[in-house]
């Protein structure tokens, strides 16, 4: 079987590709000097000449929640154009199989519980990151609208929960919670900083999951596709707060020092944590601990500074 993967060049694309059990298949890496995504006919092009069975849709403008506020135009549109794409391109050229990353801001804020895939579209977005959840809600409704008028073809959204790990951004204007937080406490050790600011009071909740996690459920979707519900969730099943998130990596990078908190800061939603009892049923379960996936990403920190 030959895949096509999207945005092979990003976190969530290098660690599907170079997954043990996915490169037992045809895999389509196109960069972007290779494959510029936004232009419609250059992917009809590529699909048309390659002919692949199956497409990951990983690709996608990404960033933190300042990256967010600041570019809520580019984060909205772009997200939009790059779905609207590669899905009408598979659909015209008859790939039958295909498999749309989304992302768990596509659900409402303020639920409290656990965040089920019936709850999409169920109340108003948080305003931090609107414009890119719309843009993969909107994608997620055009795969779904497919499998209906046609229901030969197969088109599934896999929705992760916040990511963290390899091939992470670590650059402060657009990374997230995780590589951020590697960033100062690091900075802070090295320059012999003893306190570390955090934005907000540090209650607010997240769910992290290391990427090689999510990549080997990728690899149980495409090897049992069938199995597969049309909307899934990808996650833990636990979060944690801010404050925990800053305690634990600290535990990692052996920091001693305190931390302050700037109320002034955006926080997003209070809390947010996926549902996993559909993909526990599908009978996937993620294995890496916040420990050991700290301890990993910070080994790749080091060695992507050194570089």
């Amino acid at each position: 079987m030959k895949i096509l993967i999207t945005g092979s060049t990003g976190m969530v694309g290098r660690n599907i590709s170079e997954h043990a059990g996915i490169k037992k298949y045809d895999l389509l890496l196109p960069s972007r000097a290779e494959l510029d995504l936004f232009n419609f006919e250059a992917v009809k092009n590529y699909i048309a000449k390659n002919k692949p069975d199956f497409i990951v849709h990983c690709a996608g403008k990404v960033g933190g929640i300042q990256a967010n506020i600041n570019e809520p135009v580019q984060h909205c549109i772009q997200n939009i154009e790059l779905g609207r794409n590669v899905i009408m391109a598979a659909r015209e050229f008859g790939v039958r199989k295909f498999i749309n990353l989304g992302s768990s801001c596509m659900y409402p804020k303020g639920i409290d519980e656990e965040l089920t895939e019936n709850k999409i579209l169920t109340g108003e977005l948080e305003s931090t990151n609107e414009g890119y959840a719309l843009a993969k809600i909107v994608t997620q409704r055009l795969c779904s609208y497919i499998s209906k008028e046609s229901p030969e073809y197969q088109y599934k959204t896999l929705i992760p929960c916040n990511l963290y790990g390899r091939y992470d951004s670590f650059d402060p204007t657009r990374s997230h919670l995780i590589p951020a937080v590697i960033q100062k406490i690091h900075d802070a050790k090295k320059r012999n900083i003893n306190s570390v600011e955090i934005w907000g009071d540090g209650n607010a909740r997240r769910e992290f999951m290391y990427a090689e996690d999510l990549a080997d459920c990728v690899f149980e979707c495409v090897t049992r596709f069938n199995e597969m519900p049309p909307v899934m969730n990808c996650g833990l099943g636990v979060d944690h707060t801010i404050n925990e998130y800053y305690e634990a990596t600290a535990k990692v990078l052996e920091f001693e020092g305190s931390f302050s908190h700037d109320l002034s800061k955006p926080v997003g939603m209070k809390r947010k944590l996926v549902s996993v009892k559909l993909v526990n049923a599908f009978g996937w379960k993620a294995r890496r601990s916040l420990e050991e996936g700290l301890r990993l990403t910070y080994e790749y920190y080091l060695s992507y500074k050194e570089a």
